[in-house]
């Protein structure tokens, strides 16, 4: 892991225990000291890729590859938790990288959002999904992230780690009392959820993994993108 990589993880998950200290010991403003500090994490990324000299075909893949990601979702909102979106994220960050990966699952978040509805969850997502991706990058070179196998067991893992984290917007969002009983029920009632995003993802990998990195990999290879 570079010193980079490893100072943006570490502003992350920092924000997100703020997050979770935050929730028991300021519980009345704690939604708007909540989307402030997601937003202090999400910004960063946005400002590093305003000032880096992409290409204009490098944007426009990023951008297609967002749009794929968040349209992808909407088809499938009638299966609860049940989305490519993820699929689409990690198999982009594992050939582009982890800071392409936080975009395009951040705007993919966002995007989506207009078309299933907005609301305090969109910014929980956002930073969910651009975590997923950052991780995802982070660990591409890693040999158990080279095998299919291991690919297939980082989605069912993330898909369940995002669902924990973006649960913490429904506990403190509408749930009148923030108490640890509280918190443990609604993990206990999202399982359900959590379980059919881990299996989505390992479907989506198993199938069509190979064939979509095999696909990016090629076409950053034959253009020099993102280099």
């Amino acid at each position: 892991m570079s010193k980079h990589n490893a100072a943006i993880i570490g502003v992350c998950l920092t924000m997100i225990g703020a997050l979770a200290y935050l929730s028991f010991v300021n519980a009345r403003h704690f939604l708007w000291i909540s989307i402030l500090i997601l937003a202090m994490t999400i910004l960063p990324f946005y400002i590093r890729f305003e000032k880096k000299a992409f290409a204009s075909r490098e944007i426009v893949l990023i951008a297609v590859l967002a749009a794929i990601a968040a349209v992808s979702r909407v088809p499938f909102s009638v299966l609860p938790s049940v989305q490519p979106t993820s699929f689409v994220i990690i198999v982009s960050a594992l050939v582009l990288g982890g800071e392409v990966g936080f975009l395009i699952g951040a705007t993919a978040a966002l995007v989506s959002n207009l078309f299933l509805g907005q609301g305090p969850w969109t910014l929980w997502q956002m930073c969910g999904w651009g975590l997923m991706g950052l991780i995802t990058g982070m660990l591409r070179n890693y040999t158990f992230m080279q095998k299919h196998i291991g690919r297939i067991t980082f989605g069912i893992v993330a898909g369940f780690v995002f669902g924990w984290f973006t649960n913490i917007s429904v506990f403190i969002t509408f749930l009148g009392e923030l108490t640890w009983q509280t918190l443990l029920l609604t993990y206990v009632t999202s399982f359900y959820f959590d379980l059919a995003h881990a299996a989505s993802n390992a479907f989506f990998l198993a199938v069509f993994g190979k064939q979509w990195i095999k696909i990016l990999t090629r076409f950053k290879g034959k253009y020099g993108l993102l280099e």
